[in-house]
């Protein structure tokens, strides 16, 4: 097991967001992580006053940020950062926002972004949730994209899956009209209980009609994970929601 207690200089990792369930308190992600490199922790020191935005609790200004006024596209979880750097090189008229708890993953993105030279990404290192409750102003993202969420596969922890019926009403809150949500997912029972939730979240309409998905779309580039598990038969599905 990894030992959690961050290097010298290292940026702490985050305490878990949690939602209230009744009485209870439910962690809504759990830190794994993982091998930190030494080139990872040169990227926090290096790069992250270009690239990283410290979580204040307050309502950004993201026009101040990129040093723009441009649609915003948001990824929640974005992993190693595949799809975001892919993204921001393929779609340079859009700004993109980009939030990971995982250190390591932040860390290999945010060298990405430096031997990109991109000059429109701008990442957080916090749960996504507080991200989207204190820091992003209502009907100010163009899109938001969830791309393979922990699919928390046992029954008994579904209530911790993050697409939930209040976060699904937050994402319509933050959305500007006419934008849109784009989740991905290899498993089939995360993609019934994403129909459930969002088939049913006013605002929100399935481009592919109610329970329908759609093949890839071009701006989601294909993960070598995702790759090897269609050769051995295994679905992805794409969802995508229009906000009304």
């Amino acid at each position: 097991m990894a030992d959690p207690t961050p290097s010298p200089g290292t940026r702490a990792p985050p305490k878990p967001f949690t939602v209230t369930e009744g009485q209870r308190q439910v962690r809504s992600f759990v830190l794994r992580q993982g091998r930190f490199t030494p080139a990872q922790q040169r990227a926090f020191d290096e790069s992250w006053p270009r690239f990283g935005l410290d979580y204040t609790g307050a309502v950004r200004d993201f026009d101040q940020a990129f040093g723009r006024s441009a649609p915003r596209v948001l990824e929640i979880g974005f992993g190693n950062g595949e799809a975001l750097r892919f993204a921001a090189a393929h779609d340079p008229g859009r700004d993109h926002i980009g939030i990971e708890v995982h250190a390591p993953g932040v860390g290999r993105l945010l060298n990405a972004l430096d031997e990109d030279g991109a000059g429109n990404v701008r990442l957080y290192h916090h749960d996504a949730v507080e991200v989207l409750v204190n820091e992003v102003a209502d009907g100010s993202l163009d899109e938001v994209r969830i791309y393979f969420p922990d699919p928390w596969h046992k029954k008994r922890h579904h209530k911790r899956r993050l697409v939930q019926p209040e976060f699904a009403a937050l994402l319509v809150r933050k959305l500007a009209p006419g934008g849109r949500l784009h989740l991905a997912t290899d498993w089939q029972d995360y993609a019934e209980h994403m129909w459930d939730v969002l088939d049913a979240t006013a605002g929100l309409a399935n481009r592919a009609g109610p329970r329908g998905s759609v093949p890839r779309p071009p701006w989601r580039p294909q993960t070598h994970f995702e790759a090897r598990g269609l050769r051995l038969g295994h679905g992805v599905w794409d969802l995508l929601y229009d906000r009304s």
